[in-house]
């Protein structure tokens, strides 16, 4: 979908189209569950994430402006709201997500998928030892695959400070990750 679909998703959505909003959650919502599922860690509390996300984007499309990047504007109301949620829980999980669901027949050794999952945890629990504001740009950045320009616009910060955070989470990841291993 190219920012002109979106652009007349969103004047279709203005004009009372709600089928319009119902094609742009489709678009979407896959990364934003999965941003957020990355941010708070937990499946469960990604998914109410992920649907407020979706209800503050449906209530605020209105005020829209054209000019903008939809894709931005969502991340941005997604990294707030996980951020609301980090704030207002009392509860660290340290569980990890479920990181595969049905492995295919060529799936590795019962060796290889325990040292898979155990770096994964590993690297999800550094994840959540970060500060906010270090986590939603690596996150941004490594996982969702966002320009440096994008994550600044989502976290309404300069490029150079977006450089700045990536590099101070890796090199944290870098030694919490060094603890453990």
């Amino acid at each position: 979908m190219t920012s002109t679909d979106e652009s007349n998703l969103i004047e279709r959505f203005k004009q009372g189209d709600r089928s319009a909003f119902e094609e742009l959650v489709r678009k979407f919502q896959d990364r934003i569950y999965n941003l957020c599922r990355y941010m708070l860690r937990d499946p469960q509390n990604a998914q109410d994430a992920a649907q407020d996300v979706f209800l503050k984007a449906y209530r605020a499309l209105k005020d829209f402006r054209p000019d903008a990047s939809f894709y931005t504007w969502i991340y941005r109301i997604a990294v707030t709201t996980c951020l609301d949620y980090r704030r207002k829980s009392h509860r660290e999980a340290l569980r990890s997500a479920p990181l595969t669901e049905d492995l295919p027949s060529n799936a590795p050794s019962p060796h290889q998928l325990y040292e898979s999952r155990e770096i994964a945890e590993s690297i999800q629990i550094a994840l959540q030892k970060l500060p906010d504001k270090l986590r939603a740009a690596i996150v941004l950045r490594e996982i969702e695959g966002c320009s440096y320009e994008e994550i600044a616009q989502v976290l309404h910060a300069s490029v150079g400070t977006v450089k700045s955070r990536i590099w101070r989470a890796r090199n944290q990841l870098r030694r919490l990750l060094k603890k453990t291993g």
